[in-house]
């Protein structure tokens, strides 16, 4: 009798874990889409204090950095030291993104809901977000979460063009 009991409580236990970490997953994805939604918000709005906020430039130059340099390697340059921080910083910039709805590639009136990022976002872990391409698993922004922010910190060198809101779908005859 004992012994089913410990089984019994044993398997209790067990399923509160899994609740509360679970519940833990569904917490930090939601923080991260809200984290994200506001850098794309900042984007949006050109504001350039609040897009400063929300990356962290070191982190973001040192991944165009390597991302360029093996670009040059492919294409046979190889420049020591890679691209300058004045020249990664001209692509750090909130003009350099683009947000634009998926099925018509028209600029996005309004910056996506946490609830819209939530859709197209990959969480890594707690800490590691991802912003994926629609329909692909390329991860095109980066973010990293930091003393309770989340900040930008990787993101493709060339051609980055956000699409943020799914195809509608599609009527049936």
């Amino acid at each position: 009798m004992v012994r089913r009991m410990l089984g019994r409580g044993l398997a209790v236990a067990l399923s509160a874990l899994a609740m509360v970490v679970g519940g833990c997953g569904v917490d930090a994805r939601a923080d991260a889409a809200n984290g994200i939604a506001t850098f794309l918000d900042a984007v949006r709005r050109g504001d350039q204090p609040a897009f400063e906020a929300a990356l962290d430039r070191p982190a973001l130059r040192s991944d165009l950095r390597d991302q360029l340099t093996a670009l040059g390697r492919a294409n046979g340059v190889d420049v020591n030291g890679g691209p300058s921080d004045f020249a990664l910083d001209r692509m750090i910039t909130p003009e350099a993104f683009r947000l634009v709805e998926a099925h018509t590639g028209q600029a996005l009136p309004m910056a996506p809901t946490a609830a819209q990022v939530a859709l197209s976002m990959a969480l890594r872990d707690p800490n590691h977000a991802c912003v994926q391409d629609l329909g692909k698993a390329r991860c095109l922004l980066s973010f990293a979460k930091q003393n309770g922010v989340w900040r930008l910190v990787g993101m493709p060198a060339t051609d980055l063009k956000v699409e943020m809101l799914p195809e509608p779908a599609k009527k049936r005859p």
